[in-house]
């Protein structure tokens, strides 16, 4: 797990500088006609953010994440993203030779449900906009946050300052939680999922809600030794986002905001997880 881990993490290099460069284009070099217009696709974006998000890589999550902290893309896009997200998951199936069937369900499964809550998330929140009079957040306070002086060193120097400084925050949070899982055992979170039908997909959800790799890994794993069932696995990858909600609790500054979208992700896990097991 560790050395899934690594390279989880020296992945997202890519993903995180080529996300910050379209950030600081979009503020420096772009017209407000051209931001209107990426806003207005936001409608089209649950169903891109599901599609994106299942492909085995959490990258996508830490570039959604930084783009919904630019108000780029919307929340149901980023809630999409986050239930989508396949991290390690598929690594591991295809490495047991797990059949293609199965595979490609609960790839599909994630991505249906997290197309359906990101559709349902805009539509009210759509409808609540008018009563809403909260102030947009623009891309430039990325800048403004970390005090890059973005505009004298150009987008490219800035888009690295960004990056580095992002890459050190999660290198942390990865030893901190590797450090964690190590010491409490894969057993021991075995035993809290271990035949509980209802209260598996809780547990479950909450191991998903881990912003590592870790958490995708030790589901997958369990699942396939038949310790803990389908719909407990589900309810776990459905809420593991990778890396994604820890740069959400970084770039995003709206503390309260932040608690409230990790709430939803791991609400519409774990009530997943449980009509998954009733079924």
């Amino acid at each position: 797990m560790v050395n899934l881990c690594k390279n989880f993490t020296i992945k997202l290099l890519p993903f995180l500088f080529v996300t910050y460069l379209i950030l600081e284009y979009m503020e420096h070099k772009m017209g407000e006609k051209s931001k209107k217009a990426i806003e207005k696709s936001g409608k089209f974006g649950p169903v891109i953010g599901g599609i994106l998000g299942a492909f085995p890589q959490c990258g996508f999550s830490v570039s959604a994440t930084n783009l919904y902290a630019g108000r780029v893309i919307t929340l149901g896009t980023l809630i999409s993203v986050y239930l989508s997200t396949s991290d390690e998951m598929l690594p591991i199936f295809i490495s047991k030779q797990v059949e293609p069937s199965l595979i490609f369900k609960i790839i599909g499964i994630k991505i249906l449900i997290g197309i359906i809550a990101g559709i349902i998330i805009d539509f009210v929140i759509q409808i609540t906009k008018s009563k809403n009079n909260e102030k947009k957040v623009e891309i430039q306070h990325l800048c403004e946050e970390d005090n890059c002086h973005c505009d004298e060193d150009g987008i490219f120097k800035s888009s690295i300052h960004h990056t580095l400084s992002i890459f050190a925050y999660i290198l942390v949070i990865t030893f901190l939680i590797n450090t964690a899982v190590y010491f409490i055992g894969e057993n021991t979170i075995a035993s809290w999922i271990l035949n509980k039908k209802i209260l598996g997909p809780i547990i479950s959800s909450l191991i998903g809600l881990i912003p590592n790799c870790a958490a995708s890994v030790i589901l997958t794993n369990l699942y396939l030794d038949k310790v803990i069932s389908f719909g407990s696995m589900i309810a776990g990858l459905l809420t593991g986002a990778g890396i994604g909600l820890a740069v959400l609790f970084k770039t995003n500054k709206n503390v309260k905001e932040n608690l409230k979208i990790m709430s939803l992700v791991y609400f519409i896990g774990a009530i997943s997880g449980i009509i998954i097991e009733i079924i």
